[in-house]
């Protein structure tokens, strides 16, 4: 397999995207009455970074039945370098207290087709 950067670029010649971003999976490391006692600070950093700019998507994984809600999660930032994505994964508080521990990936977007339908009046964006 190429190096990363020879892949984004081989990605590029054949007219694909590549677009870089940091895919965090946090996974819980710690009882659930602590995960919802960290969950509004959590929350709160969630809030920060997307106002920021930093905070591309976020949201709870199921187990892998799709049944039930397990307390991991994955967060997609927009980052200029590992380092810089492991420094938003690390602070917040999630990890930063010890309640989830995280693993951090380079994402490079190629192909697919999101949109968007919006109604700005109403504050609604529903992703299709």
């Amino acid at each position: 397999m190429p190096l990363w950067e020879e892949y984004k670029e081989i990605a590029r010649e054949r007219g694909s995207l590549a677009f870089e971003l940091f895919v965090v999976e946090s996974t819980p490391a710690a009882a659930p009455d602590a995960l919802q006692a960290t969950l509004p600070r959590h929350l709160a950093y969630q809030k920060e970074m997307e106002a920021a700019g930093r905070l591309f998507l976020a949201g709870p994984l199921s187990d892998d039945t799709g049944e039930q809600m397990i307390g991991a999660g994955l967060i997609i930032y927009r980052a200029q370098s590992m380092d810089d994505a492991r420094d938003l994964a690390r602070n917040d508080p999630m990890h930063a207290e010890g309640i989830r521990t995280f693993t951090l990936r380079k994402w490079l977007v190629n192909e697919g087709s999101p949109s968007f339908e919006t109604q700005l009046g109403a504050k609604r964006v529903v992703l299709k």
